[in-house]
Protein backbone atom coordinates (compact mmCIF):
# COMPACT_ATOMS: atom_id res chain seq x y z
CA UNK A 1 0.00 0.00 0.00
CA UNK A 2 1.27 3.55 -1.12
CA UNK A 3 0.95 6.36 1.11
CA UNK A 4 1.56 9.66 -1.28
CA UNK A 5 0.52 13.30 -0.59
CA UNK A 6 -1.55 12.76 -3.72
CA UNK A 7 -3.60 9.94 -1.87
CA UNK A 8 -4.00 12.06 1.31
CA UNK A 9 -5.24 14.86 -0.56
CA UNK A 10 -8.03 12.80 -2.45
CA UNK A 11 -11.67 12.99 -1.50
CA UNK A 12 -12.38 10.25 0.78
CA UNK A 13 -15.30 8.75 -1.64
CA UNK A 14 -15.41 10.20 -5.09
CA UNK A 15 -18.55 8.90 -6.32
CA UNK A 16 -20.34 10.13 -3.31
CA UNK A 17 -22.42 13.50 -3.75
CA UNK A 18 -21.04 16.13 -1.63
CA UNK A 19 -22.73 17.21 1.59
CA UNK A 20 -25.00 20.20 1.74
CA UNK A 21 -22.87 21.30 4.67
CA UNK A 22 -19.57 21.27 2.27
CA UNK A 23 -21.23 22.98 -0.64
CA UNK A 24 -22.78 26.02 1.97
CA UNK A 25 -19.35 26.18 3.54
CA UNK A 26 -17.33 26.54 0.38
CA UNK A 27 -19.90 28.76 -1.38
CA UNK A 28 -19.60 31.35 1.70
CA UNK A 29 -16.07 30.82 1.94
CA UNK A 30 -16.01 31.40 -1.90
CA UNK A 31 -18.09 34.87 -1.18
CA UNK A 32 -15.84 35.97 1.58
CA UNK A 33 -13.07 35.66 -0.65
CA UNK A 34 -14.28 37.93 -3.84
CA UNK A 35 -15.83 40.75 -1.33
CA UNK A 36 -11.70 40.44 0.18
CA UNK A 37 -11.04 40.73 -3.08
CA UNK A 38 -13.21 43.59 -4.19
CA UNK A 39 -12.20 45.56 -1.04
CA UNK A 40 -8.26 45.31 -2.62
CA UNK A 41 -8.98 45.80 -6.11
CA UNK A 42 -11.18 49.14 -4.67
CA UNK A 43 -8.13 50.56 -2.50
CA UNK A 44 -6.27 49.74 -6.29
CA UNK A 45 -8.45 52.01 -8.12
CA UNK A 46 -8.72 54.44 -5.57
CA UNK A 47 -4.73 54.95 -5.52
CA UNK A 48 -4.69 54.76 -9.46
CA UNK A 49 -7.35 57.72 -9.74
CA UNK A 50 -5.76 59.74 -7.20
CA UNK A 51 -9.10 59.18 -4.90
CA UNK A 52 -6.82 58.41 -1.85
CA UNK A 53 -5.23 60.89 0.21
CA UNK A 54 -3.29 58.93 2.13
CA UNK A 55 0.91 57.97 0.96
CA UNK A 56 1.06 55.64 -2.35
CA UNK A 57 3.36 53.37 -0.84
CA UNK A 58 1.40 52.50 2.32
CA UNK A 59 -1.94 52.59 0.32
CA UNK A 60 0.10 50.49 -2.26
CA UNK A 61 1.00 48.20 0.37
CA UNK A 62 -2.73 47.88 2.31
CA UNK A 63 -4.05 46.77 -1.26
CA UNK A 64 -1.61 43.96 -1.77
CA UNK A 65 -1.91 42.73 1.70
CA UNK A 66 -6.10 43.10 1.57
CA UNK A 67 -5.76 41.18 -2.24
CA UNK A 68 -3.13 38.58 -0.83
CA UNK A 69 -5.42 37.69 2.36
CA UNK A 70 -8.05 37.05 -0.40
CA UNK A 71 -6.03 34.40 -1.33
CA UNK A 72 -6.62 32.19 1.70
CA UNK A 73 -10.55 31.85 1.56
CA UNK A 74 -10.56 31.49 -1.82
CA UNK A 75 -7.76 28.24 -1.64
CA UNK A 76 -9.77 27.10 1.36
CA UNK A 77 -13.22 27.36 -0.43
CA UNK A 78 -11.74 25.27 -3.54
CA UNK A 79 -10.20 22.36 -0.96
CA UNK A 80 -14.05 22.46 0.45
CA UNK A 81 -15.52 22.09 -2.77
CA UNK A 82 -13.17 19.38 -4.07
CA UNK A 83 -13.40 17.44 -0.29
CA UNK A 84 -9.88 18.08 0.34
CA UNK A 85 -8.91 17.48 3.67
CA UNK A 86 -6.97 20.21 4.44
CA UNK A 87 -9.13 22.64 3.27
CA UNK A 88 -10.72 22.88 6.80
CA UNK A 89 -7.97 24.27 8.78
CA UNK A 90 -7.94 27.03 6.80
CA UNK A 91 -11.35 27.69 6.25
CA UNK A 92 -11.62 27.57 10.32
CA UNK A 93 -9.18 30.01 10.96
CA UNK A 94 -10.82 32.69 8.26
CA UNK A 95 -13.94 32.25 9.90
CA UNK A 96 -12.23 32.58 13.21
CA UNK A 97 -10.44 36.08 12.03
CA UNK A 98 -13.77 36.58 10.92
CA UNK A 99 -15.49 36.86 14.03
CA UNK A 100 -13.77 39.49 15.59
CA UNK A 101 -13.94 41.80 12.48
CA UNK A 102 -17.78 41.29 12.77
CA UNK A 103 -17.59 42.56 16.40
CA UNK A 104 -15.76 45.49 15.56
CA UNK A 105 -18.06 46.70 12.79
CA UNK A 106 -21.47 46.21 14.74
CA UNK A 107 -19.86 48.39 17.54
CA UNK A 108 -20.07 51.33 15.07
CA UNK A 109 -23.69 51.12 14.56
CA UNK A 110 -25.94 51.70 11.89
CA UNK A 111 -24.88 50.45 8.25
CA UNK A 112 -21.70 49.05 10.15
CA UNK A 113 -24.27 47.23 12.34
CA UNK A 114 -25.80 45.51 9.76
CA UNK A 115 -22.38 44.50 7.67
CA UNK A 116 -20.47 43.27 11.43
CA UNK A 117 -23.79 41.30 11.95
CA UNK A 118 -23.90 39.55 8.74
CA UNK A 119 -19.90 39.08 8.82
CA UNK A 120 -20.04 37.26 12.28
CA UNK A 121 -23.42 35.50 11.35
CA UNK A 122 -21.80 33.68 8.40
CA UNK A 123 -18.38 32.86 10.13
CA UNK A 124 -21.01 30.95 12.32
CA UNK A 125 -22.47 28.91 9.98
CA UNK A 126 -19.39 28.16 8.41
CA UNK A 127 -18.37 27.11 11.23
CA UNK A 128 -21.12 25.33 12.21
CA UNK A 129 -20.87 23.61 8.85
CA UNK A 130 -17.72 22.25 9.35
CA UNK A 131 -17.28 21.07 12.72
CA UNK A 132 -20.26 18.66 11.57
CA UNK A 133 -19.47 14.70 11.77
CA UNK A 134 -21.08 15.42 8.24
CA UNK A 135 -18.46 17.60 6.90
CA UNK A 136 -15.94 15.88 8.85
CA UNK A 137 -16.98 12.53 7.26
CA UNK A 138 -17.10 14.19 3.95
CA UNK A 139 -13.51 15.53 4.43
CA UNK A 140 -11.62 11.93 5.25
CA UNK A 141 -11.60 13.30 9.24
CA UNK A 142 -12.00 10.83 11.15
CA UNK A 143 -13.04 11.29 15.41
CA UNK A 144 -10.53 11.24 17.67
CA UNK A 145 -10.24 7.06 19.24
CA UNK A 146 -10.91 7.20 22.89
CA UNK A 147 -7.81 6.94 24.80
CA UNK A 148 -8.52 4.35 27.90
CA UNK A 149 -5.51 4.73 30.77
Amino acid sequence: MTTDASSADSPRTPDAPRPGRITAAAAVVAAQAVVVAGLGVTMLVLLLTGSRADDTVQALTGAATVLTLAVLPLAAARGLWLRRRWSRGPAVIVQLMALPVGWQMAQNGGAWLAAGTLIALTALAVLGCLMSPTAAGALGIAPRESRDA
